[in-house]
């Protein structure tokens, strides 16, 4: 409505009666997104969460637990424990969502200065693997990862210093055998310490390792002499052992030589045995074949190269060496006789 010259105009716009509709449905969808939103909430593989509502922990969310997490957890009944992972519901804009990584936490501290049991001072460089096992404990412990780090590196420094006391530089710098058993040891004990706050330390390596300069001679020599020492024993040890060695091996062939020995002379005697037996047996068969084949076995063994012979001429020897059977009042006859060695031939 306006006025012109003393004249008043009425003007009506006309509007789309659906607009107001349009505003209002998606004022209420927009409304029923966030609501939506705050009401879940995704879990991812690495990750566990608690959920917390009016500053008190209601639920803790976690992939899968281990035995010793789960008697944890048994003790506070009044939190939920809830495994796997995905989506997940809570109740919006009350419950409040702390994720926790569940993979492993990699830690790097500063180089710090130990004394070893020797009073060499050395300076490590350690890295350590810790993982977050129980987030409700870890929560009300630290809160934060920071914080965890600070208590970490407390810990595992006091270790250090106790188990690098307990030995020699050169020890430590040569024998990695010693070094690596005193990292495990230092894990065990310092994810012994944090076991009732959630911790665990997985793994402690040595980056790197430096001596004072006015310390490098010292030890160089004390590791010398003490490759030295072990050079000697392994010899020591060498030579042992091969004496052992060999003594077992003469023994082992002096017994398995007599066994061969005597289970040949048990199959040698089971031999001449059955070949008698054979020859009995042939012998009663036909005894005058038998004789004739004794005798020709006689000449065999008897009559060699050029040979002598003093026979009567009546025995039964000189039969079929003389090719004639002889009265026994025949005189004896010396005979020269040659035998050819390669034919066998009579000269």
């Amino acid at each position: 409505m306006y006025e012109n010259d003393n004249v008043i105009y009425e003007v009506k716009s006309k509007k789309n009666p659906g607009t107001k509709k349009y505003v209002v449905i998606g004022v209420i969808a927009f409304l029923l997104l966030i609501v939506v939103s705050n009401s879940v909430f995704t879990l991812r593989e690495g990750e566990s969460a608690l959920v917390q509502r009016f500053g008190r922990i209601e639920a803790v969310y976690m992939r899968d637990v281990s035995d010793a997490v789960r008697m944890q957890m048994a003790e506070r009944p009044d939190v939920a424990l809830r495994l796997g992972t995905g989506l997940k519901f809570k109740i919006p804009f009350i419950d409040n969502v702390i994720k926790y990584p569940s993979k492993l936490i990699l830690y790097d501290s500063p180089p710090r200065e130990v004394l070893t049991l020797d009073r060499h001072r050395l300076y490590f460089d350690n890295t350590a693997q810790w993982r977050i096992d129980n987030p409700l404990l870890f929560y009300e412990a630290y809160n934060n990862i920071d914080g965890a780090k600070e208590r970490i590196d407390d810990v595992l420094y006091s270790e250090m210093r106790i188990a690098v006391g307990r030995l020699n530089s050169y020890v430590l710098i040569s024998d990695r055998e010693t070094s690596g058993q005193m990292l495990i040891d230092m894990a065990e004990a310092v994810s012994a310490n944090f076991v009732q706050q959630g911790i665990s330390v997985v793994d402690i390596r040595i980056k790197r390792t430096d001596l004072p300069s006015e310390t490098y001679a010292s030890i160089y020599n004390r590791m010398n002499t003490e490759r030295q020492r072990v050079a000697a024993e392994n010899r020591s040890e060498g030579d042992r052992d091969l004496l052992r060695i060999r003594s077992e091996t003469d023994r082992r062939v002096i017994s398995i030589t007599s066994e061969a020995e005597r289970r040949a002379e048990e199959i040698r005697g089971e031999g001449d045995s059955e070949a008698a037996r054979i020859y009995n047996e042939a012998y009663g068969r036909d005894p005058e074949f038998f004789e004739f084949y004794n005798l020709l076995e006689t000449y065999r063994q008897t009559v060699g190269s050029r040979s002598t012979l003093v026979v009567p001429l009546d025995s039964p020897f000189s039969k079929y060496l003389l090719g004639m059977e002889m009265l026994p009042d025949d005189v004896v006859t010396i005979l020269p006789i040659d035998v050819d060695d390669d034919t066998g031939d009579e000269d």
